[in-house]
């Protein structure tokens, strides 16, 4: 057997001892990765959706969040703000929480984001291309976003129940963001008077002009509406999210630290039995010729095969704990797969082999030969 064949069969003498180790350094390798797939989706669908040709600024009531689903606003506010200075277009939503009855028992999900808007206004949120047709605004007809329509199977032609109305799927949109993608749109109009709202709407979407300042503009509205609207701008929604995913990250970071600490350990107890067990063999091996850095060389090896595999496993569970998340959960986030992620993950490995491997090796390596092979 040559000198790499034997480092790739020596870890595994002990085939429990090296398979615990393995385990051990794998879920931390797998959270790793599975925090860094969590993270790069999210970034990802922050930027689809906060993309250029979408709203810039969304108002709400003040004391109401973007979520609310009353319409808790006058829908004269509409044509006000479109007068500010910078603002070029407006558009008011109403929002509700409709439960599909139609649906059967076996059905993942029975309630629905359904969002009321004129055909017109459908530009602002990133709706344009629709397979199918657009609801036309004075009969029961909707349009459903591609994520919402896979997880359900709905399909253009299909009936859907709201507020006890008969309501038909014209068309199925996708925006590329899992907030539109997964709600449906209808008529403002017959929203509202299924809703009791009455030239009532939940939020207003306000689109400035390319040469205007989003932040200039968003304090025109704040210093005029002080008392009765609250904004949010596109820029604040971002920086809320980056807030999270560096939260996120600050916990991958510690979790990097803990595994690189704790595999480690586990690498130095697994390395350390093993030249225990192997004394004699190290002593035969050193008497035959072998110097103290290819002794060093092949313990340092074993323990990198070791943390190598734990990589490659950890990576493979990382995976598919996300996948089956997103699958269980119904989210309609894109699995976004970054290389570094990976790399990461890797560096991590190497680092636990080479830190858990180094002490044991330079023992193996300073054994003298006559004392190794008395060893019983």
């Amino acid at each position: 057997m040559n000198y790499f064949k034997l480092i790739l069969k020596n870890p595994f003498r002990n085939k429990t001892r090296s398979l615990l180790a393995i385990i051990g350094i794998a879920i931390g390798i797998a959270t790793i990765v599975a925090l860094g797939l969590i993270t790069a989706s999210l970034e990802d669908s922050t930027e689809t959706t906060l993309k250029d040709g979408s709203a810039e600024i969304t108002a709400t009531k003040i004391g109401s969040s973007l979520s609310s689903s009353s319409g808790n606003l006058n829908e004269s506010y509409v044509e006000e703000l479109s007068k500010i200075d910078g603002v070029e277009k407006t558009a008011g939503m109403l929002e509700s929480n409709v439960i599909d009855t139609s649906k059967n028992s076996d059905s993942s999900r029975y309630g629905f984001s359904l969002y009321g808007a004129k055909k017109d206004d459908l530009s602002i949120v990133g709706i344009s291309n629709v397979n199918g047709s657009i609801f036309n605004e004075d009969e029961n007809e909707l349009i459903v976003g591609k994520n919402l329509a896979d997880e359900e199977n709905y399909t253009i032609g299909d009936k859907i129940d709201v507020y006890g109305n008969e309501f038909k799927i014209t068309g199925i949109y996708e925006t590329g963001s899992i907030f539109y993608d997964s709600a449906m749109y209808t008529s403002l109009s017959k929203l509202q008077n299924l809703t009791d709202n009455e030239d009532k709407i939940s939020s207003i979407s306000i689109k400035i002009k390319k040469d205007a300042n989003l932040t200039t503009v968003n304090d025109k509205i704040k210093n005029e509406y002080n008392d009765t609207l609250n904004t949010i701008t596109t820029e604040e929604m971002a920086q809320t999210i980056d807030d999270t995913l560096d939260m996120i990250n600050s916990a991958t970071t510690a979790i990097e630290a803990l595994a690189i600490i704790i595999g480690g350990l586990g690498v130095i107890n697994t390395m350390m039995m093993t030249v225990f067990e192997r004394t004699r063999e190290i002593g035969v091996l050193k008497s035959v010729g072998w110097t103290k850095k290819r002794i060093l060389a092949m313990i340092m090896g074993e323990s990198i095969v070791l943390t190598i595999i734990s990589g490659i496993i950890g990576s493979i569970l990382g995976v598919l704990a996300v996948f089956i998340l997103f699958k269980v959960n119904g989210d309609n986030m894109t699995l976004i797969f970054n290389i570094n992620i990976f790399i990461k993950a890797f560096i991590v490995a190497l680092s636990v082999g080479i830190i858990g491997g180094l002490y044991p090796a330079i023992k193996a390596s300073r054994l003298s030969p006559t004392e190794a092979l008395r060893y019983e």
